[in-house]
């Protein structure tokens, strides 16, 4: 497997480790939106969310939740924004499951989700297509 991210786990290629334990390991984005923007994974290679167990993800989620309010009083973070991209068309470059913390910071520059005016116009559209449907 060529997945850069398991290399990374098995210690093959470097990386600024903050995290690890047994199941998942955390460590510093190399093309960071902010300072202390980490990556958490698991060590077992899943290709994405969708794939991941709920069981699989309760785990994951709860290791982030418990960095990102580490590194938030650690760096002296305003705040910070929790995020995964599923799929390429969401910006998933590593096909490795992997969540973002992204430390904010007053004034940090960085740039909120966009809002589409097209998406807005067809609320009532889009609510017809998807009601009823998710179990």
């Amino acid at each position: 497997m060529d997945c850069i991210f398991c290399k990374i786990v098995k210690k093959e290629i470097p990386a600024r480790i903050i995290f690890e334990n047994d199941k998942y390991l955390a460590f510093l984005d190399i093309t960071p939106n902010t300072i202390g923007h980490t990556l958490v994974i698991p060590k077992k290679h899943i290709n994405n969310f969708v794939e991941q167990s709920s069981d699989e993800a309760a785990k994951h989620i709860k290791v982030v939740q418990q960095i990102a309010g580490q590194l938030q009083n650690i760096l002296k973070a305003d705040g910070f924004n929790v995020a995964i991209n599923n799929g390429q068309a969401a910006g998933q470059i590593i096909n490795h499951v992997h969540w973002h913390i992204i430390p904010r910071y007053n004034n940090d520059g960085l740039l909120h989700f966009a809002h589409s005016e097209e998406a807005k116009s067809k609320l009532d559209e889009t609510l017809k297509k998807i009601n009823g449907q998710i179990k």
